[in-house]
């Protein structure tokens, strides 16, 4: 029996009744997610203020908070103190825990991200035991030490040296790490070393107790004040050789493996904050009254208002789509044996492709979402005593944590490249048909558009095509050098995340219909077609960028009027159905979706 592959959705049709949609969590699952939510409102959001403050003790002490509810172990199966939810269910706990304070959103996404998924996905059973239950329950509190001064996204490049003792009985390490979230209260880091001249890093857990760890003061940052981040110093701190995590030379393995994981999961806290913010600043909108009316009776309010819950909602579509995508592959991989770590560890790795996809979405949704939020408080947003303030400085960080956006955009390409030639994916053979379909003449057949989302689906296809034909021929040109072509791989990435979105967008809002009806879902429609037309003008502008940097004459021609064919709909009333969103998200002074 066949099953769903990463990146496949650019070659085979997706239904929607085979996506999960966040409406469809079960209601165990919603009411975790409310307690996280309760938790946030009664000990986060009074206390806004305190981490401008550098307050580290603060999200500190909320970290242990959040452990004794259970909120740090919901990714831990229960035999290592853990709840053991599964992948889908941890994604909303973690967007729901994100929404208010990036610092908090840090040190969660550090401490039950990359600061424990490395031991549950390659620790040996005696470290599962001894280091699961401690960080599943808050006891101990822990980081991920990968980054160092002159190595960051090339992070197998690193100099930090691990040296076994005369006697063979520890491992000598010294190095330094920058950028260490958490470092100032960890209990035990997760450390990447090189041992002699090995190729790759190995890596090591690491107890703050050990000797020879040393730390720089907290670093002065533009946004998330609290949040501990320190320079690790080690000089020649002694660890125990069983304290190896996998293999010798496994490190740069496990390193990428939790980037895949922590990539998915900055996604998710991030939607919280693009509700969050969304609600905040329409509800300053209905009060703030300018010419004696509210300005959210202004057109421009509600362009912004419109475009801010669109993009939450699109990110949120396709977040939600992957997730379910990897936790029913982890559940294949068991059912056909594998073990409970294997599956876990394959199950996230077949959709490294999607989860770079919506880390790059879901930062650059919130950036887009903080920007027009401060923009709607004008001068007030400007101002530290509204929320808009830190909101924004928060943000920006999002783009740059778990591998910069523009490296995922390359990786996106080059992972989908990887697959083909690996013959895991089949490109070459659409790829083709594509191009034969550019010198045949276009069909006129009308479909019936009189059934909902039937031309948008086409248009669906289409995008699709113009992703094929420009990536196809990008290859066909440069072979595997293509991945020194930077700029075009960026065009092509921009190309294949806006047509994802905008899949997930129409196939979330397709299963609501038929839930609730189209009379119940009006302002979701909207969004999926707003989302979608945005989404075919920046297909068509990074097509044309991509086409133009490697084309001329005849060929560039012929490329160019295929892009026209494939990037051609219908105009849409975008000020229509901006009105429409905006009126639904106006109306109940929040975001109601």
């Amino acid at each position: 029996m066949s099953h769903l592959k990463g990146g496949e959705f650019l070659i085979k049709e997706t239904l929607a009744e085979d996506i999960f949609i966040p409406e469809e969590f079960s209601e165990d699952t919603k009411m975790m997610a409310d307690a996280t939510t309760e938790f946030i409102e009664k000990e986060v959001v009074p206390q806004r203020e305190r981490f401008e403050k550098k307050d580290y003790e603060f999200t500190f002490e909320l970290m242990k908070k959040a452990g004794e509810l259970g909120l740090l172990g919901v990714g831990v199966p229960e035999n290592y103190g853990g709840l053991g939810l599964d992948f889908n269910a941890t994604m909303l706990i973690c967007d729901r825990i994100s929404g208010i304070s990036g610092s908090l959103s840090t040190a969660y996404g550090a401490h039950t991200g990359i600061g424990t998924l490395p031991i549950l996905l390659y620790g040996n059973e005696e470290q599962k035991q001894k280091y699961l239950p401690r960080l599943a329950s808050g006891e101990w509190m822990s980081c991920y030490c990968l980054t160092e001064p002159g190595a960051g996204s090339d992070a197998n490049s690193g100099k930090t040296k691990a040296v076994l003792s005369d006697d063979g009985k520890h491992y000598l390490i010294t190095g330094q790490k920058m950028w260490i979230s958490n470092a100032g209260f960890a209990n035990l880091l997760i450390v990447f070393a090189r041992i002699e001249d090995d190729k790759n890093i190995t890596a090591f857990l690491v107890e703050r107790d050990y000797n020879g760890i040393t730390m720089n003061e907290e670093e002065d940052k533009l946004g998330i004040k609290s949040s501990s981040t320190r320079q690790v110093f080690f000089n020649d701190t002694k660890v125990p050789v069983e304290n190896m995590l996998s293999e010798r030379g496994n490190g740069f393995k496990i390193a990428m493996n939790a980037l895949n994981v922590g990539r998915i999961k900055l996604c998710a806290a991030c939607l919280d904050s693009g509700r969050r913010v969304t609600s905040l600043a329409t509800k300053y909108a209905n009060e703030r009254i300018q010419f004696k009316v509210p300005i959210s009776s202004f057109g421009a309010i509600k362009h912004k208002i419109a475009e801010m819950a669109t993009r939450t909602y699109a990110s949120e579509s396709a977040a939600y789509r992957v997730g379910q995508d990897i936790e029913d592959n982890i559940n294949r991989l068991a059912s056909e044996g594998f073990s409970p770590q294997e599956s876990k560890l394959k199950g996230v790795e077949e959709f490294a492709i999607e989860c770079a996809i919506m880390k790059v979405h879901g930062s650059e949704m919130v950036d887009y979402v903080v920007d027009e939020g401060l923009q709607i408080y004008g001068g007030m947003g400007f101002s530290t005593e509204t929320p808009m303030e830190a909101a924004y400085r928060d943000a920006r960080i999002s783009r740059i944590y778990e591998g910069t956006n523009e490296i995922n955009r390359m990786l996106i390409v080059g992972m989908l490249l990887k697959k083909a030639l690996k013959g895991e994916l089949d490109l070459i053979g659409p790829a083709t048909k594509v191009g034969e379909e550019l010198m045949s003449i276009p069909s006129f057949d009308t479909p019936d558009y009189s059934v909902l989302f039937t031309e948008e689906k086409e248009t669906l296809q289409k995008l699709k095509k113009a992703i094929l034909m420009v990536s196809g021929k990008a290859v066909e040109t440069f072979g595997m050098n293509v991945e020194e072509e930077q700029e075009i791989l960026m065009s092509v990435a921009d190309m294949i995340i806006e047509t994802y979105v905008a899949e997930s967008c129409i196939l979330r809002t397709e299963k609501l219909v038929a839930k609730n009806g189209e009379a119940n879902c009006a302002a979701q429609i909207a969004m999926a077609q707003l989302y979608l037309s945005n989404a075919v003008d920046k297909v068509n502008r990074a097509g044309k960028e991509a086409i133009a940097a490697f084309t001329e004459g005849d060929e560039q021609r012929i490329m160019l009027m295929g892009l026209k064919r494939f990037t051609k709909t219908q105009l849409a009333n975008t000020k229509d159905l901006r009105r429409k969103i905006a009126d639904k998200v106006i109306a109940e002074s929040k975001y109601p979706f």
